[in-house]
């Protein structure tokens, strides 16, 4: 089985249930980050895009499955929001040059991608990247450590940026009792405004 065809299994089956909040960090950020065209990069059921184009982006959202964007799609329209729904594995996807002003990646990982995400920000975009980092201790999150973030990798990845915000953390899980170990980053093509 493909990774498409695992993903659009998963969703259909009900095996991954998606959060339908946007991200609390995205929620955190948002205020002061600067209006225009928005990329989020394996947007799921779309949470995260829906949210954006409440708030007046215009908004491309990319999944590999089928499924997800089907869900996605139905919400926007339910909502009354448009979202420019993309059907694409990640792998393959092409980012047109300096051409979002806000990149968002909730909890994936694909290092192939960091420098096209980089290259893909207008001047003065910004990048909001929140994921599962690898650790020792036992944490909600993917099972195996390729889906993972290296310690201090988004640092490494991003430092031709301006580097506004970056953590490493513990949280309590939102859906179990387990403990989630995360890396967040915000950082600024330009001037962030400071």
């Amino acid at each position: 089985m493909n990774e498409r065809e695992m993903w659009n299994q998963r969703y259909a089956d009900g095996d991954y249930v998606p959060r339908t909040r946007p991200a609390p960090f995205l929620e955190e950020w948002l205020p002061r980050l600067t209006p225009g065209r928005a990329l989020d990069i394996a947007c799921g059921t779309g949470r995260n895009a829906l949210r954006l184009a409440e708030a007046g982006y215009e908004v491309d959202a990319v999944d590999i499955s089928e499924v997800a964007i089907d869900r996605a799609r139905a919400e926007a329209d339910r909502r009354g929001v448009k979202v420019n729904w993309i059907v694409s594995d990640l792998n393959e996807f092409e980012i047109r040059a300096a051409a979002y002003q806000v990149i968002t990646v909730i909890r994936y990982r694909n290092p192939a991608l960091w420098p096209k995400l980089v290259a893909g920000l207008a001047p003065e975009g910004w990048i909001l990247i929140d994921h599962h980092v690898k650790t020792s201790r036992p944490a909600a999150g993917p099972s195996s450590p390729e889906f993972r973030l290296d310690p201090q990798e988004l640092l490494r990845a991003f430092a031709s940026l301006r580097i506004v915000y970056y953590t490493e953390t513990t949280e309590p899980s939102d859906r179990s009792d387990d403990t989630f170990v995360l890396a967040r980053i915000v950082a600024c093509k330009g001037d962030a405004g400071l």
